[in-house]
């Protein structure tokens, strides 16, 4: 199944980019960070990438460094994952959970049920390229910045009395990542180039205005070729695998990158032939940083997001991160995080690359925190949550793909150890597709990733009406999915009920029967098919299947203290301050438990969060802002958005609670990307929410955010809103609708429907009336 790009964006680009540029009055609000000083360290480094090859550039004034990888450098081989016979194992230990003895199932489980071998593999950093400047040790007025808007990572300073300037980016549609380097002064330009990498086989090699760097993994099949060329108008030299360039004013370094890997399956990609063709290809800088502009603002000027900026927006972004934690007035950083947060998107998940992994694509090491793979009990699916809202659904495209593979890699899975049909995944995989569980039996063995992510497929064609894509790639996938549950749920044998059994609770609790958590996503998956089914007009045999099984799943209850209990029996620590709140999956991104058709398991919902508190690790914050979204609570909301843009200035802290970087990264710590994507997420569910089959507007503004603006925000329904309000009050809205579907819109107390026509925009006033 190939997902198609929606024509529907190519009608309508124009029309888009239009409203998001021009629909507010004023300057356009600086996105940009910057800095008064090069990086300190790989956190403080500023990130580019066109969705294959990501780079950080350090800024430097003697030395520049620019690491980089490939997105599918990884140890490891083709294999799979599956533990055959498995399954024979199954019921007994069912048995055990059954009758209590939890560790005798983990016992068992561990010693027949695992993934074969038993961890994952890592993706691994790639190299680095450094540019050697002799004799500038005199900088003055130095500044670097990324600028968001533009995909461009700049430095300027001064030597002396000569200006120098880099511009780097990561070009889409050239496969290459480009250096300009310039001085103000005609011959002034001196460096040095070369290549380098931390593992240990590596060759460097050069000819004339060339490098290439092989590498190859410590443990694994993988193989990756690195080649640069220089273009300048200064005199050019090459020894021992350096490159010089003397009495220069300008000059380009062109850099790529590729391996062997084709596919999960298959590794006999020719990474020499590759990166030789991509260089010869590489249109000049002029033509190449235009048509680069070009494509990233098809994407990145979609959307706006306009929020006062007050005192600090004019510090640095080191020094305002700083500033933040004491006086958090500051609108205008909120606006900017989700930009950049809609930037690394466009950045690290591209059509036709892989999915954005724990890091996105950016990684340093030869052996990363958790490998930087792909946590599928929310990492992953954390990764995507603002890509539909932020009028980026083409990033979406990767995740599709790599939830293709996975039906395959799954299937077998699903057959070898619950000798059921359908497939699934547990709570990893990497990039060869491992779908078995992993790591230890008492959080390994969760059952409800593949659904999970199955659900990321409906939630695109809720919000772009795509019928092609839900017939043809979506509901076959989703159908696959609850097809494994069909097989897979079993009588409770207390209470009669079907529960899911073996699984656990993520990462919390151990080896179980029926946790919530994996009931209210099965119940979830199970409506989308059922819906789906009546999108399509098919398989109404099998969705009145999926409604009678899910009207015997065991429900959410409520516990003796008022909580949401976690598990099928009252069991749950009121002390545990557990950085995961898997069992609140129903409020968000789930949508069973809302305030205003389940108050009373909302209210429970709420008693759970407050027990857990509100520190925790930086993905686990910015799920609490989401949280506290849809408890339509933006005080407490933007309480969890100071705990995210908590400062972490040292990155060799490893240890307490969740924040940011001087870069902006999410900090776990250490650093994962998912923060970024689920913070920004959890700042546009205060502005518009869309789940209840209505356009609910600033269902949770926060005092903080008294006056704003937002252009291209996409709703579900095919829906496209512009909107403006000041002194916490809705002004005016402006809705788009792209597929003439019936709109429901709600303020406050107010409600208005109305019936659309596909490529019209309704204008309505603060009261809800249409003008």
């Amino acid at each position: 199944m190939i997902y198609r790009v929606l024509d529907l964006y190519k009608t309508t680009l124009t029309l888009g980019l239009l409203i998001s540029l021009n629909a507010f009055s004023g300057k356009a609000q600086d996105l940009k960070l910057w800095y008064k000083q090069p990086s300190k360290q790989w956190e403080d480094a500023l990130p580019v990438g066109n969705g294959s090859l990501a780079a950080m550039v350090f800024g430097g004034v003697e030395s520049e460094r620019i690491q980089f990888n490939e997105e599918t450098l990884w140890t490891g081989e083709p294999r799979s994952y599956a533990h055959k016979g498995a399954s024979k194992y199954l019921p007994e230990i069912r048995t055990l959970l059954n009758e209590g003895k939890q560790k005798e199932a983990e016992k068992l489980a561990s010693e027949h049920f695992m993934g074969i071998p038993l961890r994952q593999m890592a993706y691994q950093a790639f190299g680095d390229l450094y540019v050697d400047f002799p004799g500038h040790t005199n900088a003055s007025d130095y500044r670097r910045e990324l600028d968001l808007e533009k995909g461009l990572a700049l430095v300027s300073y001064k030597n002396g009395n000569v200006g120098y300037k880099r511009e780097v980016f990561a070009s889409y549609p050239a496969k290459a990542i480009y250096v300009k380097l310039t001085a103000d002064q005609s011959g002034m330009l001196n460096f040095a180039v070369r290549l380098d990498a931390i593992h240990a086989n590596k060759q460097i090699t050069g000819n004339g205005n060339e490098l290439a760097l092989h590498v190859k993994v410590e443990n694994g099949v993988l193989e990756g070729v690195a080649k640069m060329k220089v273009l300048t108008d200064g005199k050019l030299s090459q020894q021992d695998g350096k490159i010089s360039i003397q009495n220069a004013t300008t000059a380009t370094i062109i850099l790529s990158a590729a391996t062997n890997y084709i596919d999960y399956k298959t590794v006999t990609g020719k990474p020499d032939a590759k990166t030789a063709s991509i260089l010869k290809k590489a249109p000049v800088y002029e033509q190449a940083v235009q048509q680069h502009i070009t494509d990233h603002q098809k994407l990145f000027s979609r959307f706006s997001l306009n929020l006062p900026a007050k005192n600090n927006a004019a510090l640095p972004t080191d020094e305002r991160l700083l500033k933040f934690k004491d006086n958090p007035d500051d609108p205008a950083f909120l606006a900017l995080y989700v930009q950049y947060a809609r930037y690394l998107l466009i950045a690290s998940s591209r059509p036709g690359t892989h999915a954005a992994n724990l890091q996105g694509k950016w990684n340093h090491q030869l052996k990363p925190s958790w490998d930087s793979k792909y946590t599928v009990n929310i990492n992953t699916e954390m990764n995507y949550w603002p890509v539909e809202m932020g009028n980026l659904s083409e990033c979406h495209q990767p995740l599709f793909a790599m939830i293709a593979d996975l039906s395959q890699t799954g299937a077998e899975v699903a057959k070898e150890h619950y000798n059921a049909n359908g497939w699934l995944v547990h709570h990893n995989t990497d990039v060869w597709r491992g779908a078995a569980p992993i790591n230890a039996s008492d959080h390994g063995i969760w059952v409800t990733g593949g659904a999970w992510l199955s659900l990321h497929l409906w939630e695109h064609y809720r919000f772009t009406q795509d019928k092609d894509f839900l017939k043809n790639t979506a509901y076959p996938l989703m159908k696959g999915a609850a097809a494994f549950f069909v097989d897979f749920l079993v009588k409770d044998p207390k209470t009669g009920l079907l529960i899911s059994s073996p699984s656990n609770s993520p990462e919390n609790g151990g080896l179980v029967a029926g946790p919530t958590m994996d009931h209210q996503i099965i119940r979830g998956l199970f409506s989308a098919c059922i819906q789906s089914a009546n999108v399509l007009k098919t398989d109404q045999q099998f969705a009145a299947k999926l409604a009678k099984l899910a009207s015997q799943i065991a429900p959410n209850q409520i516990g003796r203290a008022g909580q949401l209990q976690e598990w099928m029996s009252d069991i749950d620590d009121t002390t545990s301050h557990h950085r995961h709140v898997s069992h609140l999956w129903g409020v968000y991104p789930g949508e069973e438990i809302t305030p205003e058709k389940t108050p009373e398991l909302t209210n429970a919902a709420k008693k759970s969060l407050e027990f857990r508190g509100d520190d925790g690790t930086g993905w686990s914050l910015a799920w609490k802002i989401n949280y506290w979204a849809r408890f339509l609570d933006g005080e407490h909301a933007y309480t969890m958005i100071r705990k995210l843009f908590n400062p972490i200035m040292d990155a060799s802290v490893k240890k307490g609670g969740g924040g940011s970087y001087p870069n902006l990264f999410d900090a776990h710590p250490p650093f994962q990307i998912d923060g970024n994507f689920g913070g920004a997420a959890g700042i546009l569910e205060l502005l518009v929410q869309s789940h209840q089959e209505e356009l609910h507007l600033l269902p949770a503004l926060p005092k903080a955010l008294p006056d704003g603006k937002v252009g291209g925000l996409v709703a579900r329904g095919g829906f496209e809103i512009t909107m403006e309000w000041k002194n916490g009050q809705l002004q005016s809205v402006d809705i788009l609708s792209k597929a003439g579907n019936k709109c429901n819109v709600r303020y406050g107390s107010r409600r208005l429907a109305f019936d659309t026509i596909k490529g019209k925009h309704y204008k309505l006033n603060a009261d809800l009336k249409l003008q």
